[in-house]
């Protein structure tokens, strides 16, 4: 009688450890025999502190205590991301977790805003979404439930510390079942016959055999790209920045319940507030600026005292042609990489855990409609991302040789129509699978100064005059609404403090 199936991943880390938690909940109990590979000597990069409201989806699928979590990982909460300066000098936006306007008629709100503003008195498209206006004045709160109040109107994510997180999740699995072998893998064994991945060798000599591998092994794809051969799709021609340095520093007062993203001469630099630390990045293209001249930007533009010397990662912007191939499935890193501008990277591990958890076959061997679909639909994942960072990077008035080039590229055709349906009549189609639906798109368009020439004619039935009225109403109730809030400081203090590091 055949025993149980065998799941082995490869790596720890933030990826690897939100699967050993994911199979906890949904394998362990089954019968699955889990086992997690790392090694103490191999350090993670640890790619993003910034998340999206997905993520309180993934922890409340594990069970997991928003407070205790946020305790354990010094988080803050997040309503959505400031772009500092991406469209032209001197502009500011935020891409909220939230809706513009409530319904006023037979259109869409915001076909009633391109008219209202085409006629010149709409206020600006911030002033209609309750997650922004709480944003710009550093308050928060949580959804209310009421579905007829504004204040109910948005979602919310977290910034924490990544490391802090895996860690986190790594007691919480081992408790529930999950095996960790603590060793540094220096050999892989492949099947004779199938060509599948066996088994892993690590330098103590022991073998860690299994009937599926997750690799989370980060840049180095130990399984997915070094052994199977899946090779990289290259995208570095639409996203060219392959460098980035890291530095925490000391907690600013500014306690933003955002990510701020700030345009720089080569690149972005992030900034993410945390409990006990603000963290820090500059993504930027070699090709345009040194290492040390990055540093010294990044150094330059801290909100506090560094708290550590800048640290260097390199990358590529693309995806591995195959997510899942044979009997392996490549999470985070292993499986591809795009930059953290609109905090992506623990998403896209988190669905492909949730597709694995659908999919993973069991000990007779791997149907190949597994993997198709699963590659499907973590193509269409990547795609929709990658068409959404584009764009930051095409709308912009910028001078600098990096800032021309991209504006001038040619991009997906995805993305050209996307635009063109935009610019007629501020069309954004939304899609039954992958990230970002119309708000999101609607923000960055506008935003970065693409805006329609014309609205959906069902926004003209309403008499002009009528349409202010209700637009002013709906401005006035969101700005009471957010200021209604506590700040972002008194929240987090009052409901998850967190102990000093």
């Amino acid at each position: 009688m055949a025993g149980p199936l065998e799941l082995v991943i490869i790596g720890g880390g933030t990826a690897g450890w939100m699967c050993a938690a994911a199979c906890a909940v949904r394998l362990v109990p089954a019968g699955v025999l889990v086992r997690l590979v790392e090694s103490e000597e191999i350090g993670t990069v640890g790619v993003g502190e910034a998340t999206l409201p997905q993520m309180k989806d993934f922890n409340d699928f594990l069970g997991l205590d928003e407070v205790e979590f946020m305790k354990a990982t010094q988080a803050s909460f997040k309503l959505g991301i400031e772009f500092v300066n991406w469209g032209r000098d001197g502009q500011r936006y935020i891409h909220p977790f939230g809706t513009f306007g409530r319904p006023i008629g037979e259109a869409d709100f915001f076909s009633y805003w391109i008219r209202a503003r085409r006629a010149g008195f709409a206020a600006r498209l911030d002033d209609y979404c309750f997650p922004i206006v709480t944003a710009w004045q550093n308050r928060f709160m949580l959804p209310n439930g009421d579905p007829n109040d504004v204040r109910n109107a948005f979602a919310y994510a977290y910034h924490l510390d990544a490391f802090l997180y895996a860690r986190y999740l790594r007691r919480w699995a081992e408790v529930r079942g999950v095996e960790r072998v603590e060793g540094r893998i220096v050999e892989i064994e492949r099947d004779g016959e199938s060509g599948a991945v066996a088994a892993v060798r690590l330098a103590s000599g022991a073998r860690v055999a299994g009937d599926f591998f997750v690799d989370c092994s980060g840049f180095r794809s130990l399984l997915l790209g070094s052994t199977l051969g899946v090779e990289l799709e290259d995208w570095s021609h639409w996203l060219p920045c392959d460098s980035a340095q890291a530095v925490p520093c000391a907690r600013s007062e500014d306690f933003t319940p955002y990510t701020r993203s700030t345009r720089r001469a080569a690149g972005w630099q992030w900034r993410i507030p945390l409990q006990h630390r603000t963290g820090n990045g500059y993504v930027y293209a070699s090709a345009h600026i040194s290492d040390d001249e990055a540093a010294a930007t990044l150094l330059a533009n801290l909100d506090g005292e560094a708290l550590a010397e800048p640290r260097v990662l390199r990358f590529k912007a693309g995806k591995r042609k195959l997510a899942w191939s044979r009997n392996c499935i490549g999470m985070g890193l292993a499986g591809g990489f795009l930059e953290p501008l609109e905090s992506t990277s623990i998403y896209l591990v988190q669905m492909a855990i949730m597709h694995m958890l659908t999919l993973l076959p069991g000990k007779e061997g791997v149907d190949p409609a597994l993997p198709a679909e699963f590659n499907r639909v973590m193509d269409v994942e990547y795609d929709r991302i990658r068409d959404f960072l584009i764009l930051h990077y095409l709308a912009n008035e910028a001078d600098a040789p990096l800032w021309a080039h991209v504006a001038a590229m040619d991009v997906p055709y995805t993305l050209a129509a996307k635009i063109e349906r935009f610019r007629h009549r501020g069309h954004v189609q939304a899609y039954r699978d992958g990230l970002f639906g119309p708000p999101s798109w609607q923000a960055v368009f506008v935003g970065q100064g693409i805006e329609p020439q014309a609205a959906d004619r069902l926004a003209d039935a309403l008499p002009a005059d009528l349409l202010e009225q209700r637009l002013n109403a709906l401005a006035t109730t969101i700005a009471r609404g957010a200021a209604s809030a506590p700040t972002h400081a008194e929240f987090v203090a009052r409901h998850c403090p967190a102990p000093a590091p």
